[in-house]
C-alpha cells in the first residue's frame, strides 16, 4: 500500500511538469484545517533523492527493463552503460534526459521511461515529548497536527492525580533550514487555530519541548553553553561562572536574558561589566530563562533576540539527544 501511494505523488508529480508550460496559472485554495503551503514546496517540485526507488525502463527493448534500483546515498544511479549519474536534485524527467545524455554513445535516440516505485529521500525528525519520536519518511504531503498524531501525540503524566501533558508548548518549536517558525503551538493544539497547521516539508525538525524540567540555557560566548539546573540563587553571574566563564570574544556590555513564550518573549538587558563592579544588582533568572552572551556590540534588543532563539532551539535539541539516544559507542 505504501509503494502504491509513493507511486501515485510522483507520478502526479511527474505529469504536472510535464505540462507545466501548456496549463493555465492555478489559483489554489487552501483548506480551513491547514495554513497555506511554502511557495517552493516538494509538492509542486517532486526532486529525487538518496532512498528513492525507481524503475527503468528502453522504449522498444522490453529485455532491458531493470526495476528496484535505489538511488545510492551519494545520490547516484546506473543504468546499463549510465554508471554512477547523479540525480538528487533532479526531478524525474530532468533524471530521464541525463541517463539518455550517458546512453547515447551505445543506442541511437534512446528512450528512457523512468517510474518511481518506493519513496525513500523525504523525511522530517520529530523529538521531544511525543510517543513515537524519530525520523519519519513523508509517504505523503501532512500537516503539522498530523506529523504530531501520527507520532502518537502528546505524552501526558499524572499530577496530584489528574493526567496532564508534558509539554511546554510555548517553548516548542518547528525548524526549517535552519530558520525556527513562527507557530505558535498553544495557538494550535489548544485554541484550534488551524492557520497555524503548517505543511511538513523535507528535513523539517519538529521538537516538543519538556513541561517538567526545571533548567535554564547559558549560551553564545561562554566556554561550555549548554542547559543548567536551576538552584534557589541562579543569577546572571552565577551561571555564567558554572558554565565555565566567558570566552575572550564576550561583549559584556549587554547581556540578553529571554524570559516566556517563543511567540511572545520577554527580554531583560543586563549590564555585565555593572554587575561585577557592583554598579547593578545581579539578575535572578528563573526556571527556563535564557542567557546569551554575543560575540560582537549590539544596541537594539530585536537584533541579538533571533540569535538567542536560534541558539536555544539548537542547544535544546541537542541536549535532548545526548539525554535519550544511547551513544554509539561505549567504554569496554
Amino acid at each position: 500500500m505504501k509503494s502504491c501511494i509513493a507511486k501515485l505523488i510522483l507520478q502526479a508529480c511527474l505529469l504536472m511538469q510535464l505540462h507545466a508550460q501548456d496549463a493555465p496559472p492555478v489559483t489554489e485554495t487552501v483548506p480551513g484545517n491547514k495554513a497555506a503551503p511554502s511557495p517552493t514546496s516538494w509538492r509542486t517540485r517532486y526532486e529525487l533523492g538518496p532512498g528513492d526507488v525507481i524503475n527503468f525502463s528502453l522504449f522498444g527493448r522490453p529485455e532491458l527493463d531493470r526495476p528496484g534500483f535505489r538511488i545510492a546515498p551519494d545520490g547516484t544511479v546506473s543504468y546499463l552503460q549510465a554508471q554512477n549519474i547523479q540525480v538528487a536534485g533532479l526531478t524525474i524527467d530532468e533524471a530521464r534526459l541525463v541517463i539518455e545524455k550517458g546512453l547515447t554513445s551505445n543506442f541511437r535516440s534512446p528512450r528512457v521511461i523512468i517510474t518511481p516505485e518506493e519513496v525513500g529521500s523525504k523525511r522530517f525528525t520529530i523529538l521531544g515529548k511525543v510517543i513515537n519520536k524519530g525520523v519519519v519518511t513523508l509517504e505523503r504531503p501532512i500537516t503539522l497536527v498530523e506529523a504530531i498524531a501520527n507520532a502518537g501525540g502528546i505524552e501526558t503524566g499524572l499530577f496530584e492525580r489528574n493526567t496532564i501533558e508534558l509539554a511546554d508548548l510555548d517553548r516548542s518549536f518547528v525548524s526549517r533550514k535552519g530558520e525556527q517558525l513562527p507557530v505558535d503551538f498553544r495557538r494550535l493544539l489548544h485554541e484550534g487555530d488551524m492557520k497555524l497547521n503548517i505543511e511538513i516539508e523535507p528535513n523539517d525538525f519538529i521538537f516538543i519541548a519538556s513541561t517538567i524540567t526545571n533548567d535554564y540555557y547559558v549560551l553564545g560566548a561562554v566556554v561550555n553553553p549548554g542547559v543548567q539546573g536551576l538552584t534557589p540563587d541562579a543569577t546572571v553571574v552565577s551561571a555564567i561562572s558554572r558554565r565555565g566563564g566567558l570566552t575572550d570574544r564576550a561583549w559584556t556590555d549587554r547581556v540578553l536574558v529571554v524570559r516566556g513564550s517563543f511567540t511572545k518573549p520577554e527580554a531583560f538587558v543586563v549590564n555585565l561589566k555593572d554587575v561585577l563592579a557592583a554598579k547593578e544588582k545581579d539578575f535572578k533568572l528563573q526556571p527556563k530563562d535564557i542567557v546569551y552572551i554575543s560575540e560582537r556590540p549590539w544596541a537594539v534588543t530585536e537584533d541579538i533576540l533571533k540569535l538567542a532563539l536560534s541558539a536555544f532551539a539548537t542547544s535544546a535539541a541537542s541536549t535532548w539527544v545526548n539525554l535519550n539516544v544511547d551513544p554509539i559507542l561505549t567504554s569496554p
